[in-house]
């Protein structure tokens, strides 16, 4: 009898890359947390205290930090000449400009905050600093869209074909099992053929893997409960099926769950690649409103 480990691929790469990217698609590198909760902290306090630092937007310290949090801002535009720009591919690695460019979109709208006080009374103050804190926002939506289509937030980005490819591969292994689990084989590659066919719209790439997450589990549960049932029912007639039982049902399970989890995430990169185009098309408009504001606003104090 072919050993289970053989037939049933225990855990593949996949699942123990996942485990140790959890936190890095969810939460980003240490460094980025670390950062998003100084970041968080620094405004707590300055909302807190905002009464008691009185700080004047238009001279001093206040106008200081102005152009500390505006020279930041105006910097995020070396990412997009970084990309686009001939003469400064050679200057480092993409990753790193990107990285640079996260820090100063969260650095930038602290400081703004702090220069004027948490509060706005004019017009095109209130305009200005409502596009940077849109433009902030937008990129902190931003980021956890790019980390679920990329290894780590910085790495290489994971294409849909080696997910495809994965998943294609472990629906290959069913190939090679006994007659009783030609059904199974049939309903994971009809689960295959429904999540490689690309969604028709933005709704459907969004909803689908959605289902797809409850259709899965469910389908887990009611597979791993017919394979053991007919394990159990072999075992009567085979000695050795009844000796090696618990282990073929553990290894099916494994397999199981490998396959439905490729499954699941060739589903979920479809939609985040999706939403992640969609952002980048109103991501760049909300920048160029941020900086069409905050020069209207620069001009305005120094004018009148």
């Amino acid at each position: 009898m072919t050993d289970a480990s053989t037939i049933w691929p225990a855990e593949s790469l996949d699942q123990k890359g996942r485990r140790a990217r959890v936190s890095t698609r969810f939460f980003g590198a240490p460094w980025a947390v670390i950062g998003s909760a100084l970041a968080a902290f620094a405004i707590y306090v300055g909302w807190r205290f905002r009464a008691d630092m009185m700080i004047d937007p238009g001279q001093g310290l206040g106008y200081a930090l102005g152009i500390a949090g505006g020279v930041p801002m105006l910097l995020l535009l070396l990412y997009s000449f970084r990309k686009r720009l001939r003469f400064m591919r050679h200057f480092g690695p993409t990753r790193y400009w990107f990285r640079t460019h996260m820090q100063f979109g969260i650095i930038g709208p602290v400081i703004i905050l702090y220069h004027c006080n948490f509060q706005v009374e004019a017009l095109n103050s209130r305009v200005a600093l409502y596009c940077t804190l849109l433009v902030a926002g937008s990129g902190l939506v931003g980021r956890y869209l790019y980390a679920q289509i990329h290894d780590g937030l910085y790495g290489r980005k994971a294409s849909l074909r080696e997910l495809t490819k994965q998943l294609g591969a472990s629906s290959a292994s069913l190939s090679s099992r006994d007659g009783f689990i030609d059904d199974i084989r049939e309903q994971l590659s009809e689960l295959s053929r429904q999540v490689l066919t690309p969604p028709d719209s933005v709704w459907e790439s969004i909803y689908r893997p959605v289902v797809l997450g409850f259709e899965t589990r469910f389908l887990y549960y009611r597979l791993s409960w017919m394979i053991r049932r007919r394990l159990i029912a072999q075992s009567v007639a085979s000695p050795v099926v009844a000796q090696h039982r618990e282990r073929l049902t553990s290894a099916t399970q494994k397999f199981l769950k490998t396959h439905l989890g490729h499954a699941r995430r060739v589903a979920w990169f479809s939609a985040y690649e999706r939403l992640f185009s969609l952002w980048h098309i109103i991501h760049v408009p909300f920048f160029i409103m941020m900086l069409i504001s905050a020069l209207v606003h620069v001009l305005a104090v120094h004018l009148y």
